[in-house]
């Protein structure tokens, strides 16, 4: 999806919510007083706690990827070659 795509959706749904927010689409008194105005933040929220998961998973299943972990530990014996060569001590 290019940039312009997303932005273009994000101001569509906000342009919907700001409608359904202000009136002028004739919802039911409770979804207008009670859950548009949570909605945003409900929203944060829960996309949050997917990026926590997402997070939390990708920890928790690193050492499923065996070449991913060769590469990080190759990529870490560089990083200390290098830093030994420029004089700093590392362990």
């Amino acid at each position: 999806m290019t940039r312009a795509s997303e932005s273009l959706k994000f101001a569509l749904i906000t342009a919907v919510y700001f409608v359904l927010l202000s009136g002028v689409l004739p919802l039911p008194s409770k979804l207008q007083d009670e859950v548009l105005p949570v909605l945003p933040l409900w929203a944060i929220v829960t996309l949050g706690a997917y990026l926590l998961f997402k997070l939390g998973y990708g920890v928790f299943s690193f050492n499923d990827v065996p070449e991913a972990h060769k590469e990080l530990m190759k990529q870490i014996e560089q990083a200390k070659t290098d830093l030994r060569r420029r004089g700093v001590t590392v362990d």
